[in-house]
């Protein structure tokens, strides 16, 4: 018989919650606060409404710095189609983070109710092996969030600073200008970038964009990870206590009745969670699916065509933001897998419990959680695509297709 301890209170109070909590989201909240996107606060004051807004409009209009000048000179500077497509490309991933920013911001409510039903489950641990399990499924979201951050913060300081500053300076107007080149084109006819100090006041700010683009990207796969790795750490904490029902703990005082009402009512609340993730992240899951698609593609192409063995500088660079895309997008497939096996598991574990051994009709509840185990929502990308080990197979296939065909076209 199992010699757990509990260690709670009646109320189910763990007195190590705040800093369990605070382990669990810290990564989160650096992220999302950057962009003004961390819920606020119910009782949060004027400073802290108007630093959210001021984060906002600076965040909003350091993308739309990029994508309306570099739009503007898609159509009217740019002649071959190759400079279009290459320019074309990377304004898709700005526009990217300007969708999924603008999910974030408008779906603070639901961030905030996922973050509190975290927070309740941490404070509500019940025993040693619950918290045990919490940490060990919160520790791996942070890997997640920390390795994603690695290739995108990555992908900035290459294509931002390490790119724009091994290329040679252009040399113009009999030698009378010199200039680097931005990392973004900025059309002539809004005002002339080539000039200092216009020049390196437009490339601090296109670093910045850049930082703001790829921090979103961060943010949202971060968050899909913190989300996703307690909904599982939750079923995992489910199933211990299917082991633990019929038998009890050693000095467990609460009977068969009081133990099957805390797993019924643990399933029932970790549906409703899976549920509240799945209405936050499917939006942002369908533009990661159909926007990484693309981006793989375009990278993979760049990533022929501009290798070059005696200035590796610009190849290595389409490298690693293909990387990181590539392990982007296999997080949230990957993360998918694992609730999927989880919801897989709770069945399996109703079945294998000692049901048989229930008095009277007790053990009736057993198949209501085995098929609530079978209908529990998945994470989708819109509604549309279960995401899983299987659909990201399907996006790299997708993606491979689409740059065997767009070197047929461009050959």
């Amino acid at each position: 018989m199992s010699k757990e301890k509990i260690i709670t209170t009646e109320k189910a109070c763990n007195e190590n919650y705040d800093n369990d909590m605070r382990l669990n989201v810290q990564l989160n909240v650096w992220t999302l606060k950057t962009i003004g996107t961390w819920p606020r606060t119910v009782d949060r004051s004027l400073f802290e409404t108007v630093e959210r807004l001021l984060l906002n409009v600076l965040c909003q209009g350091l993308l739309a710095f990029i994508l309306i000048p570099c739009s503007m000179y898609i159509v009217l500077e740019i002649k071959d189609f190759y400079n279009q497509l290459k320019l074309g490309s990377a304004l898709s991933f700005f526009m990217m983070a300007v969708m999924k920013y603008c999910v974030l911001f408008v779906r603070e409510d639901d961030i905030r109710r996922c973050v509190k039903y975290i927070e309740a489950d941490w404070k509500n641990v019940k025993y040693r092996s619950d918290r045990e399990i919490m940490l060990k499924n919160a520790k791996f979201g942070r890997r997640l969030i920390m390795i994603c951050g690695a290739f995108m913060y990555g992908g900035v300081i290459f294509y931002y600073i390490a790119l724009p500053l091994t290329r040679a300076k252009i040399v113009e107007e009999g030698g009378n200008l010199t200039y680097r080149r931005l990392v973004y084109p900025f059309p002539k006819i809004l005002l002339d970038a080539r000039r200092s100090p216009i020049n390196e006041i437009f490339y601090a700010i296109q670093l910045c964009s850049g930082f703001v683009a790829h921090n979103v990207t961060v943010a949202a796969c971060g968050l899909a990870a913190l989300l996703a790795m307690h909904a599982c750490g939750q079923l995992q904490i489910l199933m211990n206590w299917m082991d633990r029902l019929v038998d009890g703990n050693e000095n467990d005082t609460e009977t068969l009745d009081q133990r099957l009402a805390n797993i019924v009512e643990q399933h029932v609340r970790t549906i409703k969670f899976i549920d509240l993730t799945e209405n936050l992240l499917h939006e942002i899951s369908l533009v990661e699916v159909v926007g990484c698609t693309l981006n793989i593609c375009f990278l993979g192409y760049y990533s022929m065509m501009e290798w070059d063995p005696k200035q590796p500088v610009s190849g290595m660079t389409y490298v690693i933001l293909l990387i990181s895309v590539t392990f982007n997008i296999f997080i949230f497939c990957y993360i998918g897998e694992l609730l999927a096996e989880q919801t897989v598991k709770v069945g399996e574990k109703s079945y294998m419990i000692d049901w048989y051994r229930m008095p009277g009709k007790k053990s009736l509840a057993v198949p209501l959680m085995m098929s609530m185990s079978n209908t529990t929502t998945k994470i989708t990308a819109g509604n549309l695509i279960e995401l899983s080990i299987s659909s990201f197979g399907d996006v790299i296939k997708t993606s491979v297709a689409y740059l065997n065909m767009l070197r047929t076209f461009t050959t």
